[in-house]
């Protein structure tokens, strides 16, 4: 068997070779061309948007603005280096088997990747969200909850840009995941365990075994359904690798055209959410007039979200014992979600703030027509409020009935539409995003997957294998809400794929991979901590 060092590289992956097939491929300027007017409608529609989300805005300061667009443009810029990596993955066995053409393969998956992200129910981005502590997403417009934000955004494209530049495919999610972790940690370590302060421990397990659990998945799998395409598909093409040039047999062709389409959906439905729920927080935290409310909900959505909030403060009034003392609502709900510790006047004040909310937003007939001066307030309110019912269930507090227990989740429904909401030119300006990066700097990230994780080259069968594999894993986990990661699932679905085959692995390279892995949380949880202290000092 050939050694990593003798193993001849494919011709479209040759430097000269390259560049040569790509000054002389009509598709290729074809493809720029496609591209490149998908940029500009897209950025049309994104200036039109903005523009008219920001009309109603009344405010003689530029500062605002300023602090806006230089937030949503280190937003972007991560999510251009995510493309780097995590869509770079999607499109590496198209371009790897000469399937398509660089830049048709990269507008193809930006495509899909747009459709995924439009489609997407914004759970992985809230779940992303949900990681930071309280006190920072209910003060996001003072200069804390900026310092937050720009500190997890920059260190996580640092960190990125750093992997990539040594060709190595790590997890954009994971490294977000470690920036929100050290700004946690950094927040707690500053301001002490006081307030709605601190980390919801039990949501951040379950996103880091999401995180460690689905390349098991991916290398399990993908090896199971290669050995499963050797006794279904007696075609000797299928195990061949790459030769030259030239593209695979046609159906071969299509097959792998249609993973890396099923990928680049899958990628987009669930990276491709990873920094919207950041760009909300951005959005919320300087211009909360005109995206601290869903402004979508109409009179009658508010008349039915009233009628529900009496359901609920009447539910919650079979549970308050009696002679309790009625407190301060917001600082008694605070005070709980900080501890987890349930007191009697918990239920009394959550019972007067759910009343509140509903005369808040009943006064005025719609979301859109809570003033501006009010509009952040009221969205604290309701995230404080959702925030309180999720804990309280998991707390020693009342023990609800079946009926009341129906009647909180539908109000839940209601506060998370209200909320938890994300704008269409959001997701257009994520995808259009993830799109440049990946036409950018798929080149690293594709030499690695298809060249440097087996000690053979990567056959059609492999690629497809790693590709299913890839897609169904990542679907699943946006199903529940779990964020995963393209680059560690379509890897280690490779490296699975090498392993059944007996192909031989190259351990350099998975060492290093692996060692990336290890290191990057801590490292950009180091990274992001002293950029917050940093930037919340610059702040006061």
């Amino acid at each position: 068997m050939a050694t990593p060092a003798t193993l001849p590289q494919p011709s479209i992956l040759e430097e000269k070779v390259l560049a040569d097939n790509l000054k002389k491929s009509s598709t290729g300027k074809i493809g720029v061309g496609v591209f490149a007017l998908i940029l500009a409608g897209g950025l049309i529609y994104i200036t039109a948007q903005v523009w008219g989300d920001l009309s109603v805005v009344h405010t003689v300061h530029l500062f605002p603005y300023l602090l806006l667009g230089l937030a949503l443009l280190i937003a972007l810029g991560f999510e251009f280096v995510n493309g780097f990596h995590d869509t770079a993955n999607a499109v590496a066995t198209v371009i790897y088997t000469h399937s398509l053409e660089p830049h048709i393969a990269v507008v193809y998956s930006g495509i899909l990747n747009f459709v995924g992200v439009l489609l997407s129910s914004g759970a992985v981005a809230w779940a992303i969200v949900s990681l930071l502590p309280v006190e920072l997403i209910l003060k996001g417009n003072n200069g804390s909850g900026f310092a937050m934000v720009f500190a997890l955004l920059v260190a996580a494209i640092l960190w990125n840009l750093a992997t990539w530049y040594r060709g190595l495919p790590v997890s954009s999610s994971h490294t977000m995941i470690g920036s929100i972790l050290g700004v946690g940690l950094a927040f707690q370590l500053m301001k002490g365990n006081t307030g709605t302060s601190g980390l919801d421990w039990e949501q951040v397990k379950k996103v880091i075994a999401a995180l460690c659990i689905s390349p098991l998945v991916g290398f399990v799998a993908a090896g199971l359904v290669l050995l499963l395409f050797k006794l279904v598909a007696r075609d000797p093409r299928l195990y061949q690798a790459p030769k030259g040039s030239a593209p695979p047999p046609f159906y071969i062709r299509c097959l792998m055209i249609l993973m890396c389409g099923g990928v680049s959906y899958a990628h987009g439905s669930n990276d491709g959410q990873k920094g919207m729920g950041l760009m909300m927080l951005i959005l919320v935290g300087t211009v909360p007039t005109a995206y601290a409310l869903n402004h979508t909900m109409g009179a009658s959505q508010v008349q039915a979200f009233a009628v529900v909030s009496t359901q609920v403060a009447g539910a919650l009034d079979h549970y308050v014992q009696p002679g309790t003392a009625a407190q301060n609502a917001e600082p008694e709900l605070e005070n709980f979600v900080s501890s987890k510790k349930y007191e009697p006047g918990v239920t009394l004040a959550l019972e007067e703030m759910v009343l509140d909310i509903r005369n808040e937003t009943t006064q005025y007939g719609t979301l859109e027509g809570v003033p501006q001066g009010m509009q952040a307030n009221v969205r604290n309110q309701m995230y404080l409020t959702n925030e309180t019912l999720r804990l309280m269930a998991k707390s020693s507090g009342p023990q609800m009935s079946a009926a009341d227990k129906r009647i909180v989740a539908n109000y839940t429904g209601y506060l998370d539409k209200s909320t938890k909401f994300i704008p269409t030119w959001v997701k257009v300006a994520v995808a259009l995003a993830l799109g440049l990066g990946t036409m950018i700097g798929w080149k690293r990230i594709v030499v690695t997957v298809g060249e440097k994780i087996g000690k053979a080259r990567m056959t059609y069968a492999q690629g497809a294998s790693a590709q299913l594999v890839a897609m169904a894993t990542i679907l699943a986990a946006g199903t529940f809400g779990l964020p995963v990661s393209t680059t560690h699932v379509l890897s280690s679905s490779v490296a699975g794929t090498m392993a059944a085959n007996r192909s031989g692995l190259q351990h350099t390279t998975l060492r290093n991979i692996a060692a990336a892995w290890v290191f990057t949380l801590p490292a950009a949880a180091l990274l992001s901590g002293m950029l917050f202290w940093l930037f919340d000092t610059l702040a006061r």
